[in-house]
């Protein structure tokens, strides 16, 4: 999470980079991270639950949650950055 762009840094953005997909594999939510301040560990981004939004969001939130069969919350490992734009166009 270090090369994370810090909070505000792409505010004049209009298609900033998502740089780290994080879902709840038993809860069908996902939050892609824009942005990140590691000294409060907030972060800023698009959140897809009940339903698509950008927002902020604690890094102690999201570890603490759990989905309906209890799993936590991972990251895709497998996710390239790319602009919000393409994360919006996806199911």
């Amino acid at each position: 999470m270090a090369k994370l762009p810090a909070l505000g840094a792409t505010s004049e953005n209009r298609d900033p980079i998502v740089q780290v997909k994080w879902f709840t594999p038993d809860a069908n939510w996902t939050w892609w991270v824009i942005e990140y301040d590691p000294e409060s560990r907030i972060a800023y981004g698009l959140v897809r639950g009940l339903e698509l939004e950008f927002g902020t969001f604690t890094l102690d939130e999201v570890e603490d949650l759990r989905g309906a069969l209890g799993l936590p919350v991972e990251r895709d490992l497998h996710f390239d950055p790319q602009p919000v734009s393409q994360v919006t166009d996806q199911p």
